[in-house]
């Protein structure tokens, strides 16, 4: 005698508007929309975790890009003297380490996000999509600290805010976070399987810093590498859109800089960035929505095996 399974109900009006949903229902792409309590929760298990133990705690928001800064400021400032020819570098290599560090923290988290919580993946059911923007979540709760000291560094170096330097941030971190999440998701779906993957995001992060305008100006760049393929690879590199847009936010129209290419200079002009005030954003974006499609489309269509490889 066969037995069959117990058909499943479907909840009523009164209990969907508590909250209740049938077993298994899935919002797909939609789910950290649609499932934010979770979200909250993922996300404060994660901070909790991290955290577990640790005297400082959140002071480590600070410390860790405070000590990336002051290495890379010696090396590369004072040593190779780069803080010579441009005027206000502290803020202009600050404001390319917290791009740097968003992308290498949402990247790596969200890579891991689904192996690092396998328990919870392979035994209850919970949109495993929620993982990875959980990862990006917090990674925005340890961008703050950074951020506020970027703005206090820029105001104390003339900055002013401004229409355009709001319009350059807004569309860095937009472009930053669907481009990484898109990435993120990607890896995190390859991840699951071949663990050889998340080694593979390390490299990357680890380079991220210099194949970006982070810590040299871009026209040292150009200057190498103008009218050649790679010139226009390196200007289509979505970070280093990024990088540019959050010097246009802080560092480009800040009163040292814009006294700088007053004067007569004749390398002045050098301090200008190409295709001012936004360059090349709109690629930068489509190129962020082609990767965050390819990713979501390989994560929905690997969830499903995520507990047997886990």
């Amino acid at each position: 005698m066969t037995a069959t399974a117990p058909a499943r109900r479907t909840p009523s009006a009164a209990e969907r508007a508590e909250g209740w949903k049938a077993p298994g229902q899935d919002a797909g792409w939609l789910n950290p929309l649609k499932e934010r309590f979770l979200l909250r929760l993922l996300v404060k298990k994660e901070l909790r975790v991290r955290y577990r133990g640790s005297v400082l705690g959140m002071v480590w928001s600070y410390v860790k890009p405070a000590v990336q800064f002051l290495v890379f400021y010696i090396a590369m400032g004072v040593f190779l003297e780069l803080n010579k020819g441009t005027p206000a570098y502290a803020v202009y290599l600050f404001s390319g380490i917290v791009v740097v560090n968003l992308f290498g923290e949402v990247f790596g988290n969200a890579t891991r996000s689904i192996t690092g919580n396998g328990a919870l993946v392979a035994k209850i059911y919970i949109p495993s999509q929620l993982f990875p923007w959980a990862s990006m979540m917090v990674a925005l709760v340890h961008f703050l600290p950074q951020l506020l000291v970027l703005v206090v560094g820029a105001v104390l170096n003339g900055w002013l805010p401004s229409p355009t330097a709001a319009v350059a941030f807004l569309m860095g971190m937009l472009i930053l976070l669907v481009f990484t999440m898109g990435l993120g998701m990607l890896t995190a779906a390859l991840n699951a399987a071949f663990r050889d993957v998340e080694n593979f995001v390390d490299l990357i992060v680890m380079v991220a810093t210099w194949l970006s305008p982070v810590l040299y100006r871009i026209d040292m760049v150009q200057k190498s590498l103008d009218g050649t393929i790679w010139w226009w690879l390196y200007q289509l590199n979505p970070l280093t859109i990024v990088v540019q847009l959050f010097h246009v936010a802080f560092w480009r129209y800040s009163k040292p800089v814009v006294d700088e290419l007053a004067t007569d200079h004749p390398f002045a002009y050098t301090l200008a960035q190409p295709g001012e005030p936004y360059g090349l954003w709109w690629a930068g974006l489509l190129i962020a929505v082609a990767v965050f499609v390819v990713g979501t489309i390989v994560f929905e269509r690997s969830k499903r095996r995520f507990a047997q490889e886990l």
